[in-house]
């Protein structure tokens, strides 16, 4: 019997099912059921809550959300020799977990939710980590469907994520994230932790959608942050010349000195110069030739 509820430990679990990580899914799994019961937590209140969860594997994490309270927990696994071990879970906790077998990067949930939100609640999956955080970044319109994110990433990783202006870890990852996000780094896990373990530190983020970000057109903003970033050592006005738009021009709508580097400049600077360069377009559009 388990820690947080009668079903096996998770290593009789993995061995009964023959479940042995594959690096190409980018698998580590976490047995250890306190550990994954602290993530679930992270995402308190878990009463009356819909929870997706991206890659369970043998299902720790999805047992403590269900045993912690959440309504109802929608698994997305890709790797099919998960799913016997995930449907004993089901049976476990009738009527509260939904077994989608998919890939993630191509999966939208909202047809399951009924017009309701949810949270995202995972440990992903290394090697695909960045490009779903970036997808659900990304969601239009906004406010997205989740209200909610508390994930697992490599500590690098988590550090883009909540860096900001003048820290080294600040980039484009960072600009988005929390230009549409309030982002919190809650603790980190060891390597030691997992099977098999990484050998890097894990960290759990939370992410809190902001229902009124500034207003700027997201497109915009990512070709500014792309170009500022892809020259991150030189001034913006070089760096920011493979816009259709004046250097110059970009930075005086921020208010900010041309001569200054993307990691100087705040969130709120890189907005500013996607709305001018937004503008800039549209006089370009509507300019007869």
């Amino acid at each position: 019997m388990s820690a947080i509820d009668d079903l096996p430990p998770l290593r009789e679990v993995i061995r009964a099912h023959a479940l042995s990580a594959r690096k190409s899914l980018g698998q580590n799994f976490l047995l250890d059921l306190n550990l994954t019961a602290k993530i679930a937590r992270a995402a308190a209140p878990l009463e009356e809550a819909v929870i997706v969860e991206i890659g369970p594997g043998p299902g720790g994490l999805t047992r403590a959300l269900l045993a912690l309270g959440a309504r109802r927990v929608i698994a997305v696994e890709h790797d099919a020799r998960a799913l016997p071990a995930l449907q004993q879970i089901a049976v476990r906790y009738p009527g509260r977990l939904d077994i989608v077998r998919a890939d993630a990067k191509a999966f939208d949930p909202r047809p399951l939710l009924s017009g309701e939100r949810a949270k995202i609640v995972a440990n992903l999956p290394y090697n695909i980590a960045t490009t779903l955080l970036v997808g659900w970044l990304s969601v239009e319109p906004w406010p997205p469907w989740y209200d909610m994110m508390v994930l697992m990433f490599q500590r690098e990783v988590a550090e883009r994520i909540v860096a900001r202006e003048n820290e080294a870890a600040y980039g484009r990852l960072g600009v988005l994230a929390n230009w549409r996000a309030e982002t919190r780094i809650l603790f980190d896990i060891s390597p030691a932790a997992f099977v098999p373990p990484p050998q890097v530190t894990s960290s759990v983020v939370r992410l809190i959608p902001r229902e009124k970000p500034e207003a700027c057109d997201r497109r915009a903003l990512e070709r500014v942050a792309a170009a500022a970033f892809n020259q991150r050592r030189k001034m913006l006005r070089q760096s920011l010349k493979s816009l259709p738009a004046d250097p110059a021009r970009l930075a005086a709508a921020a208010k900010i000195d041309p001569t200054r580097r993307a990691e100087t400049v705040p969130v709120s600077g890189f907005v500013a110069m996607a709305r001018e360069l937004a503008d800039i377009r549209g006089e370009k559009r509507n300019t007869p030739e």
